[in-house]
């Protein structure tokens, strides 16, 4: 194989443990999966997430903490940008977020988030974490309280999703837990 092919595939296969590193932060904050989170990150990474400036250790201790009394968190990522230079790369990732949270009143409310992920990806050996990421936030709307019980709502539509260890998936992505 020449060295240009070679190259293309190395890119790719980055491109691809990238997506998979951010799709694992998805899954982790929605999950609230805290070992899914940790393993996103290297160790002592940095993280501007609005009001949050410090590492990405704090930062996940502080969204752990808040979203014990939220019902639900769905992100979805798309577009991604990659601008790869040696053992980093610079990536732009799309995301749209579902939320719902209490209000002030202790009332759960819906609230789509829009912005982007500004990351600074670092490689070691063959792995790619967040060595640094700053969100940039481009929507916020919020969607009210959401009517009836999440009983009556979701009807027969069963099993409903839940966070970790109690999520049906909990067992199927294990490894990253042992």
């Amino acid at each position: 194989m020449d060295t240009t092919r070679e190259a293309e595939l190395t890119e790719l296969l980055d491109r691809e443990r990238i997506r998979d590193c951010i799709h694992r932060y998805c899954r982790g904050i929605d999950r609230r999966d805290e070992a899914a989170l940790l393993s996103s990150y290297w160790p002592g990474a940095k993280e501007r997430h609005g009001a949050y400036v410090g590492n990405a250790e704090g930062f996940i201790k502080v969204a752990m903490a808040r979203m014990q009394v939220g019902e639900r968190y769905i992100h979805f990522v798309s577009n991604s940008t990659f601008a790869f230079r040696g053992a980093a790369a610079d990536v732009e990732s799309y995301f749209l977020v579902l939320i719902r949270e209490p209000d002030a009143h202790n009332v759960q409310q819906d609230v789509l988030l829009a912005g982007r992920y500004m990351d600074v990806f670092k490689k070691r050996q063959s792995e790619w974490r967040v060595a640094e990421r700053t969100v940039l936030f481009d929507w916020f709307q919020p969607l009210g309280a959401p009517a009836g019980t999440e009983a009556e709502r979701f009807g027969a539509r069963l099993p409903i999703g839940s966070f970790y260890p109690d999520d049906p998936t909990s067992t199927l992505f294990a490894p990253h837990h042992g």
